[in-house]
């Protein structure tokens, strides 16, 4: 879930993304200050929450990170306009830590990787990766699925050469890092990183 504000462009809203539309017609449907955004097929993928300031005061432009106890205010305004979902509160890292465990070629590609990136606790992300220095062992960033890249892209499951791909390895450039190298290709981390930790990217 991707929580964005930006009142010079938007005005005093926040924006929140909980799904992926995968380009379906849109649907909006407001009650007050609260909008929900529907897919064609009944979908939530969205929320529209305007005047935000007279809920919540937010620092940060661009993408925010809330506590649970603003999750619970928009909850509670979500109510009050009428509508019966609620946003979780729990709210995961998006930007991890993670550990390629498995890197093969991918079958219909001379550039692409098939790699199984542990992210956290156990569990295991098949991403695609065209990074020519991507290899087994290393420890890197990996943005999953629901992430908001610095440039203002999401990240959702999807397929490459028709293997499915659920996350990204990410660049220092395309993490917008200080004085990121003009060197392609993806950052390896320092074998000492702890898998799943989460990683802070300024967006």
């Amino acid at each position: 879930m991707i929580f964005a504000y930006n009142p010079a462009y938007v005005g005093d809203t926040l924006l929140i993304v909980t799904d992926d539309d995968k380009r379906m017609i849109q649907e909006v449907t407001r009650k007050g200050r609260v909008a929900r955004i529907q897919t064609e097929d009944k979908r939530t993928v969205g929320w529209n929450i305007f005047g935000i300031s007279q809920l919540m005061a937010l620092q940060d432009i661009g993408q925010v990170e809330l506590s649970k106890e603003q999750i619970k205010l928009l909850n509670q305004a979500i109510e009050e306009a009428g509508f019966t979902e609620t946003l979780a509160t729990e709210q995961q890292a998006n930007f991890v830590v993670g550990y390629v465990k498995t890197c093969e070629p991918h079958k219909d590609s001379d550039h692409l990787s098939v790699t199984e990136v542990e992210v956290d606790q156990g569990e295991t992300l098949q991403i695609v990766c065209g990074a020519l220095n991507i290899r087994q062992g290393l420890k890197v960033v990996v943005a999953k699925p629901g992430a908001m890249m610095p440039d203002g892209s999401m990240i959702w499951p999807g397929k490459l050469r028709g293997v499915e791909s659920f996350g990204m390895i990410c660049s220092a450039r395309e993490l917008h890092l200080p004085n990121a190298s003009e060197k392609r290709g993806i950052l390896e981390l320092s074998q000492d990183s702890t898998v799943g930790e989460p990683f802070r990217v300024n967006v």
